[in-house]
């Protein structure tokens, strides 16, 4: 019997139903197990104890019991019902138990020394059976923990509190304190030694901006994921986690084109976009890529196909204005069921928030394309590694969905240079287009380049582009001009230029006759 089998056959997994946990976990928590939820303040160690038995209850019917010994069950109650957890109603019907074992008003912590858990056990076994619990979660050791004298007395004690949770045939979980993010476990030393199972919570402050990870440490005897993932707190969800590691590299490809809403562009990519492509669109400020965007949605109403936007640098107000400057009438196609726009500044919620958000968003509409202005904004709420797994999250799940995504990205200078979104996604997208802008004897004008495109041809020229009441409008090729995409413009004399082509046609003719 292989490994795999007597896994199977030994250590049966209990589904959680917090989001993205079952991936993370391999299934589930390990059933008749007890599991530590360790984690600094706020860190959602209480939200993760308590959404344990509410989708318990939610999803499977399955009772359960939450033993308090630090917020009173009025709190708990209350506090949990922004998640749409009505416990006070699970009360009612028999499938929620509370056991209050916090501090009442106006006691004084009493130190404990010879007593131990028994009456506490009792009154846990007593509710596990009134509602024929299946889950139980105690939060937080460290409250009770603090009344006994010594560690060797809390150590014998939490054994006593495990082996009695595993006798009552229930799954539980156990939340308690650390001091450090990346320190000791929790806080007395030994509480992961005791338990069968670590789960960590973190709270990480990195330039200023808070980052959620969940961590499994172990699970004894069965398998799960390595690593830190990204998690958030959503308004009537609670936890969500958000794993990389259920991205899968299964995406469909077609050959099937639509088009980018300009005919010379179209032109450009070798008859338009890939249906199920992403592109990105990178320049400066005022190079046009919200025109870009506009072009793109309109093209897309023209051959009656849904069109999401989320743009988070213009206010509604602005891109329709706007798009009504081009010729583009977003306010029609909004009444036409072909157009959604949704506008948020990137600082009113964190990086994880947005994602989920936009995937929720993209689920409702069900949109044939999605357009993103700009990425560069929301690198402002994000670390980098927080921002990379944005990027790469938010693209797979475009790409599964067969959806034509257009993001666009700000560079850091007028005149072009990589900016740090560029460097996060151009490996994952299909297509990049270059705006710049071209000074030549002292005249601005800009640039369009096909920069790459994968599975087709394309044009490798840099063109000349203006902007005008009729959108964007693509000219002739820059003749006699180097270095424009660096920004390092060199003019080159017509004959220099025509010898310079000459030695690549013979370069070209040397590799044929090998």
């Amino acid at each position: 019997m292989t490994l795999d089998k007597r896994e199977k056959n030994h250590i049966e997994k209990l589904p959680t139903h917090i989001p993205g946990f079952e991936l993370i976990s391999l299934g589930g928590l390990p059933c008749g197990r007890t599991t530590l939820i360790s984690g600094t303040a706020g860190s959602a160690k209480t939200v993760f104890a308590s959404q344990f038995l509410a989708e318990g209850i939610r999803q499977g019917n399955e009772g359960g019991v939450f033993v308090t010994f630090e917020e009173g069950t009025n709190d708990i109650r209350r506090n949990m019902l922004g998640f749409g957890w009505d416990i006070q109603q699970w009360e009612k019907e028999g499938k929620w138990a509370f056991v209050d074992a916090s501090p009442q008003p106006g006691t004084e912590p009493i130190v404990i020394g010879e007593y131990d858990l028994g009456a506490l056990l009792a009154r846990i076994e007593n509710a596990v059976r009134r509602v024929d619990a299946r889950r139980v979660s105690l939060d937080s050791l460290g409250a009770i923990f603090t009344q006994f004298t010594d560690n060797n007395t809390l150590r014998r004690e939490l054994f006593r509190v495990v082996s009695a949770l595993k006798a009552m045939g229930v799954t539980a979980v156990i939340t308690a304190e650390r001091t450090e993010e990346y320190g000791d476990i929790a806080r007395y030393g030994f509480e992961e030694f005791v338990a069968d199972n670590v789960v960590i919570l973190r709270n990480v402050m990195e330039d200023e901006k808070r980052r959620r990870t969940v961590e499994i440490l172990k699970f004894r005897g069965t398998n799960h994921q390595k690593g830190e993932f990204p998690f958030t707190i959503m308004p009537e969800q609670g936890l969500v986690i958000i794993p990389l590691s259920a991205i899968e590299l299964k995406q469909k490809s077609t050959d099937i084109r639509i088009t980018s809403g300009n005919q010379e562009l179209d032109q450009m990519c070798g008859g338009g976009f890939f249906r199920d492509s992403v592109v990105l669109v990178s320049g400066a400020t005022g190079t046009g890529k919200t025109l870009m965007v506009t072009s793109f949605m309109a093209g897309g109403a023209m051959n009656d196909e849904r069109c999401l936007l989320f743009a988070f640098e213009e206010s509604r107000e602005q891109l329709f204005r706007n798009a009504v400057g081009w010729g583009v009438d977003f306010e029609q196609m909004e009444r036409e069921g072909k157009l959604r726009v949704v506008c948020e500044y990137p600082e009113t919620t964190g990086i994880e928030d947005h994602l989920i958000r936009m995937k929720q968003t993209i689920e409702e509409f069900e949109p044939n394309r999605v357009a993103v202005d700009s990425l560069s904004a929301l690198e402002r709420v994000s670390t980098m590694k927080g921002f990379r797994e944005f990027v790469i999250s938010l693209t797979s799940f475009i790409k599964h969905r067969e959806l034509a995504g257009l993001f666009t990205s700000t560079t850091p200078t007028l005149l072009g240079g990589t900016s740090i979104t560029e460097a996060h996604i151009s490996t994952t997208t299909d297509s990049i287009i270059l705006l710049r802008y071209v000074e030549i004897y002292g005249e601005m004008r800009r640039g369009i380049t096909v920069l790459k495109m994968r599975g087709s041809m394309h044009d490798k020229e840099i063109r000349e582009f203006m902007i005008d009441g009729g959108g964007m409008h693509i000219g002739k090729p820059f003749r006699n001009i180097s270095g424009i995409l660096s920004g390092n413009f060199v003019h080159v004399a017509p004959a220099e230029m025509d010898r310079i082509n000459s030695l690549f046609t013979e370069d070209e003719e040397d590799s044929k006759e090998m």
